[in-house]
């Protein structure tokens, strides 16, 4: 049975002051809810502490949202997927739009980075998605499934339930603008196939949807049978927001 998540990209957003009053919001109204739902907060990474005491005795895991592709070494402002473990996280989000577009990672830096995450014993949470041009042309899912080949590339079987996918059109992240339920579902069934293809369980392997997901449409996203829940940005900095997310993620 795929699991059904929601997760949390702060982004490079927030404060202490944000932190103490949005993680305690989230906890208690994510506690409400009914049970069946995996739920991730990922922070910058200099908050990652404050988080994880905030959640302490809470069912919300914590993850990180990027991760170096070497394990250690000399490489300044860098963060391996081993220090994250040691401080407590479970996922590690990588392969992010942003990540490529303004850091100029490729998809065979996103795979050495899932080597690392998984050595490590963290959990992948792996984003492919395609810009507008690449959509109006015709070629969105030619790039969705190259990128998801070069970022899993030498992944087991036994490893895919450790690989979460997270299916973010480019130009829906941050715009307001959103893949119609329709369209998302058609780019996650074409997901479960390459996945297939790949030689991985990819029936069994949870796919998220994100890209300017809001209360007013995640119940309609979710619903599809091929979304098994979202990687929320700008939605979730608000508790009231997330949380009702959260809630259609188990409706």
């Amino acid at each position: 049975m795929r699991r059904k998540i929601v997760a949390a990209n702060w982004k490079m957003n927030g404060s202490l002051e944000l932190v103490q009053k949005l993680v305690p919001a989230v906890r208690d109204g994510v506690a409400a809810l009914d049970n069946g739902l995996e739920v991730v907060i990922m922070p910058p990474s200099i908050y990652l502490g404050q988080v994880r005491e905030l959640l302490s005795g809470s069912s919300i895991a914590v993850g990180v949202q990027n991760v170096a592709q070497w394990q250690s070494g000399a490489y300044t402002g860098e963060i391996a997927a081993g220090m994250a473990a040691d401080a407590g996280c479970q996922y590690a989000l990588v392969g992010h739009s942003e990540r490529r577009q303004l850091f100029d990672e490729t998809d065979e830096l996103v795979a050495g980075k899932v080597a690392r995450i998984l050595e490590s014993g963290l959990q992948a949470m792996v984003c492919v998605g395609e810009t507008l041009e690449e959509r109006e042309s015709g070629d969105a899912e030619t790039v969705v499934c190259r990128q998801l080949e070069g970022a899993l590339k030498g992944l087991s079987a036994g490893d895919a339930s450790k690989v979460i996918v997270a299916y973010e059109p480019v130009w829906a992240i941050g715009t307001g603008k959103t893949a119609t339920a329709e369209d998302a579902q058609a780019m996650h069934e074409a997901i479960r196939r390459k996945l297939v293809e790949l030689g991985l369980p990819g029936n069994a392997m949870s796919v998220l949807y994100g890209g300017s997901v809001k209360p007013d449409n995640a119940a309609a996203l979710f619903a599809k049978p091929d979304i098994d829940g979202g990687l929320i940005g700008g939605a979730s900095l608000k508790a009231e927001d997330f949380i009702a997310i959260c809630q259609a993620g188990i409706s």
